[in-house]
């Protein structure tokens, strides 16, 4: 890789302290995995879930040496007893529920003349199905107010809490052989604008990221090397996200520095086009 080298890891800055986060796909590589050291590295208590049991208890045992405040459910979004099985987890263990990072999506690359009806209904059933699962979920446990009064957020009822879904700026831009994970990742978007509308009654943020490239090795076994050659290219910078730096705008829309925002889709990303 060429081009300007990675910044910094940005120490933590308590900015989550006393809060309970559910964070899906979070089995130790990529976004979903990033997301949770940042988290407890903010003062969250964490719970981590994947549909990869294994990979989630090795990562889970991982963070455990490091942080306290740190559990671990397997959960596959496509099944919604096991979703909410989840978050009714979160609440047990903690007594609250005040974050949910909905990381769990799937990729893939074929043509559309190529594309069956299972290649479509998987990328979407994961990836914009999941998120809708996992969403309403915990809009229902904000609505119950399924909250305390720590952290200094919610209102005295307790309700409150926010949602931080995972897009992709391949929702708003074409690329060829990604129509299904296209679809899915601007379905997330809409439908993070139109929960956040429902959500505002009861104190409820919900927003999402859109990144370009963040590397990890999963994508290495799904993209060949000359298209992230070429997605490469096209990023400002030279080089592709760390897993970290999409974290950290996550954990900005999860805390209080963004108190009046709803609704968006924030770009992580220096794309030229």
């Amino acid at each position: 890789m060429t081009g300007v080298e990675s910044p910094a890891y940005v120490p933590g800055h308590g900015l989550l302290k006393g809060r309970t986060a559910v964070v899906t796909a979070a089995a130790g590589a990529g976004i979903g995995g990033a997301t949770a050291r940042r988290f407890l590295e903010e003062g969250a208590r964490v719970l981590i879930s994947d549909a990869h049991a294994r990979r989630l208890k090795e990562y889970e045992a991982e963070l455990a040496a490091e942080f306290e405040g740190v559990s671990a459910l397997a959960c596959d979004v496509t099944d919604e007893v096991q979703v909410q099985a989840l978050f009714d987890a979160a609440v047990r263990q903690h007594g609250r529920l005040d974050i949910v990072v909905n990381n769990a999506g799937l990729g893939g690359t074929s043509d559309l003349v190529d594309m069956s009806d299972e290649q479509w209904s998987r990328v979407l059933d994961v990836t914009l199905n999941g998120t809708f699962r996992c969403t309403r979920a915990a809009l229902r446990a904000f609505r119950e107010g399924r909250q305390g009064d720590e952290g200094g957020h919610g209102d005295e009822g307790g309700r409150g809490g926010v949602i931080v879904n995972n897009a992709s700026v391949v929702g708003w831009r074409a690329q060829a052989g990604q129509a299904h994970y296209a679809a899915a990742k601007a379905g997330v978007m809409a439908l993070t604008r139109c929960a956040a509308l429902e959500a505002a009654a009861f104190g409820v943020r919900v927003n999402a990221v859109s990144p370009s490239l963040a590397m990890h090795p999963h994508l290495v076994k799904v993209t060949t090397p000359e298209l992230l050659e070429g997605l490469t290219a096209r990023e400002a910078f030279g080089r592709y996200a760390e897993p970290w730096e999409v974290a950290n705008v996550i954990v900005f829309l999860a805390s209080d520095y963004s108190s009046y925002m709803t609704g968006e889709a924030v770009s992580v990303s220096s794309q030229r086009a």
